[in-house]
């Protein structure tokens, strides 16, 4: 019978080549699944809960400053407003992207972000790509020598030359920094474009306390003193309301609030409270010392008095 019916038969019966089914089931389950689960809790601890506890605090920083950390907190993001300034007053043009250019460039600052912040560095843990790809946005991002320079400190400046493939990144790095700096003279907030922390800032937008908000106007459509305004070429926002008037490039610079010449239409909120809001007295204000465009118009002296002939 046990030959007829080797599932039944005892593993431990050197008489018939039969196994009983439950024998290779615990095998299975002592090397097989209880590894896997170890294997998977090793991977909740050592992966999945960082990497939770990096957005989660991320996210908690967001909550409360939003994309307010682009417009008001980024040392990058002011340094080019810095050299952007000293531009206007060399009397250098300034080059706005139309519809188009901004169409094309949007798209860079995703790419960025999922192939050089994501993409590369979990290849190169995987052991596929070389171990130079290990944090390859760092490598190149033009902050890293912007910040150490503010601080006096050179050593960033220096290209690492202990293999082609870092030699190659150091001297990107180093000329997307110089681009950078010269092309801010020309071009307002270059770099904040194509900026993978612009594009998570804009995935999260509207989880945020801290959003832009405008209200429709009649004159609106005819008006565009906004959009000229906006150091980031953002069109959108002088035909676009509500929830859509915040996109996903706003850096909450609040410049577009202090260019509308229309009480209330455009404010920057945190929660039910307006931090600030478009007056048409404050535009007036506003203009006289500089343009949308961010032309610096020279102070106006007062005429002096024609001395009395005697």
């Amino acid at each position: 019978v046990a030959d007829a019916l080797p599932a039944l038969s005892c593993a431990y019966d050197m008489e018939n080549a039969g196994y009983c089914v439950l024998i290779p089931l615990q095998h299975q389950m002592h090397h097989r699944v209880g590894q896997a689960l170890v294997s998977a809790q090793q991977v909740g601890l050592k992966i999945l809960l960082p990497l939770a506890l990096t957005l989660l605090t991320f996210l908690a920083f967001f909550f409360v400053l939003g994309k307010a950390f682009c417009g008001w907190v980024c040392p990058l993001g002011t340094l080019q407003e810095l050299v952007q300034r000293v531009g206007r007053r060399l009397g250098l043009p300034l080059h706005a992207l139309d519809k188009t250019g901004t169409r094309r460039v949007r798209p860079v600052k995703w790419l960025i972000l999922l192939g050089l912040v994501l993409a590369l560095p979990l290849l190169t843990g995987l052991g596929v790509t070389p171990h130079e790809f290990g944090n390859p946005y760092c490598d190149v991002c033009p902050a890293r020598i912007a910040t150490t320079l503010l601080t006096g400190n050179t050593e960033q400046l220096a290209i690492n030359a202990a293999s082609p493939l870092s030699f190659a990144i150091g001297a990107l790095g180093n000329t997307l920094f110089g681009f950078v700096a010269v092309g801010a003279l020309a071009i307002r907030q270059p770099f904040c474009r194509i900026c993978p922390m612009l594009a998570l800032n804009g995935a999260f937008r509207h989880l945020s306390l801290t959003r832009l908000v405008k209200a429709p106007h009649d004159k609106c459509a005819s008006c565009g003193i906004c959009a000229q305004a906006c150091p980031m070429d953002i069109h959108e926002i002088q035909r676009r309301s509500g929830r859509a008037a915040f996109h996903e490039d706003c850096t909450l610079c609040g410049r577009c609030a202090e260019y509308c010449p229309e009480d209330d239409v455009i404010a920057i909120k945190f929660g039910p409270w307006r931090l600030f809001r478009s007056t048409r007295a404050y535009y007036k204000r506003r203009i006289k010392g500089e343009s949308p465009q961010g032309e610096i118009k020279p102070l106006k002296r007062a005429p002096r008095p024609v001395p009395e002939r005697s």
